[in-house]
């Protein structure tokens, strides 16, 4: 795979969204989308001229051709997308918001094709990245996606390309928090760049200030952690610099899911070009603030030309 940019690696599900607000139940009419934070991520690195190979498994359903026939469009290479044809695609329904609140999300994923990714699916030529995105959902949905997870980010610093890692606690996935808390940061670890949520920062690491968050992961081998505040902006802190970067203003929230995912498109590919991490996590700030003016979970990810009409006029 000549000229890889970015492996990124996880599930993707197909994803029902209510067409009107109110209790799922009694919603009739739904339509098709994509969800799946890993996969969110690589969209919005894909939408922004980066490189990006998706490595997943799907079912043999029609599902699974949607979600790949999907990711195909949004310009990610999908040649280590194994089908599976003993495992259904997993897929979730989703309740309509307008008010800005977290919408209510069922997920029937237990025992997915994805959850069955192990290290015999890490071809050889993916490990040729320039850079590999990590999130704490493969780790959670089965021991062979853990296994995984830590064989891609040990293998790809080890070799040194850059590696990222948002936590992304999805605790219902986990058997305990001690055992979510404790392998999340064995992974963290493992990691270049460490963007956690305030909250989940506190939790995984005891501390409750942000300073003290990024202290922790950065004694730990990380180079640079950026903690996402929300309406606050976003913290962040190197071993030579640190600071506070505000929100960007957001007139109505529409929908919140993905605005850590957009957070982490743009961090990611700020550094990647070489900018200083204040002004990555200011295009963090600012990808994750349309992500949250949209419905659905990648829909508000910006193209190259948008970002850089929106960056022009800021520099103005």
């Amino acid at each position: 795979m000549a000229d890889l940019d970015i492996l990124c690696f996880g599930e993707t599900m197909a994803m029902l969204v209510a067409e009107h607000t109110g209790d799922l139940a009694a919603v009739s009419h739904y339509h098709k989308r994509i969800a799946g934070a890993d996969s969110n991520v690589a969209i919005g690195l894909s939408r922004l001229g980066f490189n990006v190979a998706w490595l997943s498994r799907v079912g043999q359903d029609s599902l699974g051709r949607f979600v790949v026939d999907t990711l195909k469009g949004e310009g990610l290479d999908c040649s280590h997308v194994g089908l599976d044809t003993a495992h259904p695609t997993g897929f979730q329904f989703k309740s309509k918001v307008e008010d800005g609140s977290d919408p209510v999300v069922e997920y029937f994923r237990k025992g997915s094709a994805a959850s069955h990714l192990s290290v015999a699916d890490a071809h050889p030529a993916l490990l040729g990245a320039r850079h590999l995105h990590a999130t704490g959902i493969p780790p959670a949905l089965s021991a062979s996606t853990a296994e995984l997870s830590r064989h891609l980010m040990q293998t790809m610093r080890g070799q040194g390309h850059s590696v990222s890692f948002d936590p992304n606690l999805r605790p219902s996935l986990w058997p305990s928090q001690t055992r979510m808390v404790s392998e999340i940061n064995a992974l963290a670890s493992l990691a270049d760049w460490v963007l956690p949520g305030l909250a989940e920062g506190q939790l995984l690491t005891g501390h409750e200030a942000p300073a003290d968050i990024a202290a922790f992961y950065l004694d730990r081998g990380a180079e640079a952690v950026a903690i996402k505040l929300g309406a606050h902006g976003a913290y962040y802190r190197t071993q030579q610099d640190a600071g506070f970067v505000a929100a960007c203003r957001v007139d109505k929230v529409v929908d919140t899911v993905g605005a850590g995912d957009g957070f982490a498109v743009g961090v990611v590919s700020a550094l990647l070009e070489n900018l200083g991490f204040a002004q990555a996590v200011a295009r963090g700030n600012f990808i994750g603030s349309r992500a949250v003016q949209s419905q659905g979970d990648m829909e508000g990810l910006p193209t190259r030309e948008q970002l850089q009409s929106v960056e022009k006029l800021r520099t103005a």
